[in-house]
């Protein structure tokens, strides 16, 4: 009995200490969506002498000045903005830090953001909706390539997919950008949401899409070693990715039934890689990227036959921000792709940033024109 009793106070003391240690909750509302597309932010930082908003909404550098209360909260309201996802961070007296009353946070390799989302009337095609869901698989695989370390692998699965034994996907192999982990595609990207509607509406066919980590070499390197991630990232899509995928799940076989696709660094690897093995690549997407300096005399096999390349590639569609810093080498890469007979589209989204709403416009526009038969 003396053991039991003795028992239950230690539970109950290790209990009261723990919720001892937990801060109070903080009641303060951040951010707050207004029906009409404004936000309002909040930040309780009552011995802060300057508190500043940044978002992806604006440009790069910039600061929107917040104002205190009397009871020591900043707060301002901006808008309206776009319809679809938005990153923003408080500076606190010159330290930069995410929303700390918002659970919404986008991870990054350093440094962290928090996310709002703006919903859009009608909702749109990355927004949930009540149709047939697939799931999204979170995978561990030790990698031989890159020196042993164990990585993160996402990869969506279709609805119905549990349900159809027998039925054999085709896949697209989906990079993030610099800085970016993993499950950014998801996280951010609402991949798995998009192509659920895009399934539902019968927009686009049911597929597989993995998404690996991009960063083989560690982020922040110096030039010199950051210059073999995408030679790196080639070896381990190829030796390991490809094949552990297509082993483990459903997958159909042949280059018609594999895509690739990219957002700025993992665009900058889709060129590189995908163009390199058009025997494994039937259909490419390159968002907000353009290739290296290289590029013409790297691939001028390839550009000099333009009969032979556009055989090869059922899709091969190329989009940026006319407000990206990258759009202009981005156009002349597209220029002379048009002039050595390349055929490919070029999709430009007018007043378009180097941000995550125009690259989930990228995806919910791209993955309808793959494996069309």
């Amino acid at each position: 009995m003396k053991t039991k009793c003795s028992l239950l106070i230690a539970i109950l003391f290790i209990t009261a200490t723990s919720l001892a240690q937990t801060p109070p909750p903080d009641g303060l509302v951040s951010p707050e969506v207004h029906p009409d597309g404004h936000v309002t932010f909040r930040i309780r930082a009552p011995k802060a002498t300057e508190v500043t908003l940044f978002g992806d909404w604006m440009p790069v550098g910039s600061k929107h000045p917040m104002t205190k209360d009397g009871e020591g909260v900043w707060s301002t309201t901006v808008g309206p903005i776009e319809a679809t996802i938005h990153l923003y961070s408080f500076t606190v007296d010159g330290v930069t830090i995410a929303d700390p009353v918002n659970p919404r946070i986008k991870l990054r390799q350093r440094t962290s953001a928090s996310l709002v989302e703006v919903p859009a009337n009608p909702a749109a095609i990355w927004e949930v909706r009540d149709v047939p869901h697939g799931s999204v698989e979170v995978n561990w695989q030790r990698s031989q390539v890159i020196k042993g370390q164990t990585r993160q692998i996402f990869v969506y699965l279709p609805p119905g997919y549990e349900k159809n034994p027998k039925q054999r996907y085709p896949v697209l192999y989906l990079l993030h950008g610099n800085g970016d982990t993993a499950e950014s595609w998801t996280q951010v990207g609402a991949t798995n949401v998009i192509l659920d509607n895009l399934i539902a509406e019968k927009k686009a066919k049911p597929m597989i899409v993995v998404m690996p980590l991009g960063h083989a070499v560690p982020f922040g390197s110096p030039r010199e070693i950051a210059a073999q991630n995408t030679p790196l990232m080639e070896e381990y899509l190829l030796k390991e990715i490809l094949p552990w995928a297509e082993a483990k799940y459903r997958v159909a076989p042949e280059r018609q039934n594999r895509a690739m696709a990219g957002l700025s660094m993992g665009g900058g690897q889709t060129f590189n890689i995908g163009l390199a093995h058009l025997e494994l690549f039937s259909a490419l997407g390159v968002f907000s990227s353009a290739p290296g300096s290289d590029f013409a005399a790297k691939f001028k096999d390839l550009l000099d036959d333009p009969k032979g390349t556009n055989a090869k590639l059922n899709v091969f569609w190329y989009a940026n921000g006319d407000k990206d810093p990258v759009f202009p080498r981005a156009k002349e890469t597209s220029d002379l792709l048009n002039k050595q007979g390349i055929r490919h589209n070029f999709r430009i989204y007018e007043g378009g940033l180097h941000t995550w709403p125009i690259w989930r416009r990228c995806l919910s526009e791209f993955a309808p024109l793959l494996f069309q038969g």
